[in-house]
């Protein structure tokens, strides 16, 4: 994005950029799905095509963060902070990075993942996803909350997002334990290493979920303090 444009972005609200921000960080996450499809069906040279896919929408994510850095203004007249929007966007930003190291991790090793895993191993995917997919939906609440002054059915709203937030996060912890277990009852079939670099891979899939509800935890902890 132009400069140019982005100013102007701020010049109608300083949240567009935030929003449009944390849309790409999810479209960045959610090419995880068939990046592991193709993980599972030992299609390498697919996996790495969307493992370029996530590359891609990671440094599309870090070019718009870089210029709301840079041209966020420092006296913008709201009830937020300038420190808590850029905080905000360092959390929504790790989003992205975790989807990125995930992907690399996997098709370094070219990690061979049991198919005893797999029937598990989707859906827990697919719920952190619906953690990153929730936090943008919270802050896409944003402008909203700042036509309502930080009050009323948006504030509530906001506060459902994330006690929603809060029980995906719950889930995918549960479904990280049942994965944790049919792994562990594995360990003796598989090389050693790939154990480890499997249990890492199930930990970091479940950041994703930690990640995103630290976003809407620190939208929730601006809307308080406004």
């Amino acid at each position: 994005m132009m400069p140019n444009t982005l100013l102007g972005l701020f010049a109608k609200s300083p949240i567009k950029p935030l929003e449009e921000h944390i849309s790409k960080v999810h479209q960045c996450c959610e090419n995880l799905i068939p990046f592991f499809e193709a993980v599972f069906a030992d299609d390498w040279e697919r996996a790495v095509i969307y493992r370029k896919n996530i590359n891609q929408l990671e440094k599309e994510a870090d070019t718009l963060k870089r210029n709301i850095r840079l041209n966020l203004p420092g006296g913008i007249f709201m009830p937020v902070e300038r420190s808590d929007l850029l905080e905000l966007l360092t959390h929504q930003d790790r989003i992205a990075n975790k989807a990125k190291d995930i992907s690399g991790r996997v098709v370094g090793r070219q990690l061979y993942v049991p198919k005893e895993l797999h029937g598990d191993f989707l859906p827990y995917l697919q719920r952190c996803l619906d953690a990153t997919a929730k936090a943008q939906e919270a802050i896409h609440e944003f402008d909203d909350l700042l036509e309502t002054g930080f009050r009323g059915r948006e504030v509530d709203l906001v506060s459902k997002l994330v006690a929603e937030l809060d029980q995906i996060e719950d889930d995918t912890d549960n479904m990280q334990i049942g994965l944790r277990l049919k792994l562990r009852q594995l360990e003796s079939q598989l090389n050693p290493v790939d154990v480890m670099f499997l249990y890492h891979m199930i930990e970091k899939v479940g950041e994703l979920a930690d990640q995103a509800l630290r976003v809407g935890a620190r939208m929730e902890l601006m809307i308080f303090r406004a």
